[in-house]
């Protein structure tokens, strides 16, 4: 018997693996990688950084918020970029969704990501 529940919510795209949007469990909430893909039609809101890296972010916001936290909720964020000259653009829309919340964070290069993406994030957030 798992520890942990599924989180499902319509406001971001169903996984495309054998895993779900999240786990909720020990008063934690678990965020898998999410990518710049529209909820509605399964494919990038763009085909550059920006566009990918906003809808990515909207897209674990809406996981949170299914699991009952939000953004300010959040511990620690893992980001996998694919070319890392987008570090400083990327940084910008970090931001824009953080806004002064800092949560602990990671950001590596990575060869590729799913469906050609740019940027992949997931994060661990602590429910109050």
């Amino acid at each position: 018997m798992s520890s942990t529940t599924p989180i499902q919510t319509d406001r971001a795209p169903a996984a495309i693996g054998p895993y779900s949007q999240g786990r909720a469990g020990a008063g934690m909430v678990f965020v898998s990688g999410q990518l710049g893909l529209d909820s509605v039609s399964g494919e990038f809101k763009g085909p550059d950084l920006e566009a990918q890296t906003q809808q990515a972010l909207a897209n674990l916001e809406a996981v949170l918020r299914a699991g009952g936290c939000g953004l300010t909720d959040v511990a620690a964020v893992d980001v996998f970029l694919v070319d890392m000259d987008d570090f400083v653009a990327f940084n910008r829309i970090y931001q824009k969704f953080f806004g002064e919340h800092k949560p602990a964070r990671a950001v590596v290069a990575v060869k590729a990501l799913p469906k050609g993406g740019r940027v992949e994030i997931k994060c661990l957030a602590v429910k109050k």
